[in-house]
């Protein structure tokens, strides 16, 4: 039997740490996206590290009640791409994803499919079935997205020592694949019962930076305005139905507070900045319920910026009370005249 290579691609962290390039968060929802460009990429890099022709890319991404979307359904028809899909959970946490690159390593190894199969993920959790494959004599690489200081993006250590080798793929191929997406950042006018404000860019709003108003003061905080908002000792995870966690007791998570801050204000500046008169509504309507994209992004983009691959529920809650407080202050306010 002819000798092929295959690449397993783990789509949530191929994207995610794509977009970080581009946009400096893992919001996919920053990013467009030239799929066929992207694949082939990964196709070619694959062929030419292995000296074998590809016999397939398996495409490994979520989908709500494990049915694609339209996207998903034209990548699946692309030459030689194997669309495989998990479920996207009530949290909108990806299910089965890990599971099925797990499965399909270790079985295409007994099986004797491939000789070279190169991994796009940095998930701890496949380890053990990189070891499975290996125990059958076909050699694992990880291809990993660089950094922009030249790094692998969010690779475990566990993995990374587990596979046969590490290489980054071509960072200026992939910046023209996966470029942000254009922002809305020109004020508007937001126009009150009696009067009308106006309102700097949402990226202005998320830094955290004083705006001033008509009569160059500060505007207040939503937090001191009458207004129906949780108790601030109650923090929601996601959109869909979380039961409040209350605030734990903790006493050093506020050493972490600067890379908090950093992540929030980015990831709320960029999600904001896509559609911000409809997103914020979302928040408005969600709330105290974290959208879970913003979530997924905050959880993924801190671990990044701390080097902490599991966060304790002590930085979660922290994370997720600042991201309602950065949201709070950057609230559009309307101003009652006499």
């Amino acid at each position: 039997m002819r000798s092929h290579c295959a690449v397993y691609v783990d789509v949530g962290y191929l994207l995610a740490a794509a977009a970080t390039r581009a946009t400096g968060t893992s919001l996919r929802s920053s990013v467009i996206v030239d799929y066929q460009s992207l694949i082939e990429i990964l196709a070619a890099r694959a062929s030419a590290e292995s000296g074998l022709p590809l016999l397939r890319i398996y495409w490994y991404d979520s989908a709500a009640n494990g049915v694609p979307n339209t996207t998903q359904e034209s990548i699946g028809l692309l030459r030689r791409v194997k669309l495989r899909l998990g479920r996207l959970g009530v949290g909108g946490e990806q299910k089965g994803v890990d599971l099925r690159i797990g499965l399909d390593l270790a079985t295409h190894a007994r099986n004797a499919a491939v000789d070279s199969m190169y991994l796009v993920s940095g998930d701890d959790d496949l380890t053990e079935a990189v070891d499975e494959a290996q125990a059958h004599g076909v050699q694992v690489t990880i291809l990993a997205v660089p950094t922009r200081e030249g790094r692998p993006h969010g690779v475990s250590r566990h993995l990374q020592g587990a596979a046969d080798g590490l290489d980054l793929l071509d960072g200026d191929a992939l910046d023209a694949a996966v470029r942000a997406r254009a922002v809305v950042s020109s004020p508007q006018k937001i126009v009150g019962r009696k009067s009308a404000v106006t309102v700097p860019s949402p990226s202005v709003l998320a830094s955290g930076s004083r705006v001033p108003g008509p009569t160059d003061t500060p505007l207040p905080l939503a937090s001191s305005i009458k207004a129906s908002v949780p108790p601030s000792s109650v923090v929601y995870t996601s959109t869909t139905g979380s039961e409040p966690v209350v605030a734990p007791q903790y006493s050093a998570v506020s050493d972490h507070d600067p890379a908090i801050d950093r992540v929030v204000g980015k990831i709320l500046s960029t999600w904001l900045d896509a559609a911000p008169a409809s997103r914020r509504t979302e928040l408005s309507l969600s709330r105290p319920s974290i959208p879970s994209e913003v979530d997924r992004a905050l959880l993924t983009d801190l671990s990044d910026d701390l080097g902490v691959y599991d966060l304790s529920p002590e930085i979660r809650y922290r994370l997720r009370e600042r991201f309602w407080q950065k949201v709070d202050e950057s609230n559009t306010l309307t101003r009652d005249t006499p």
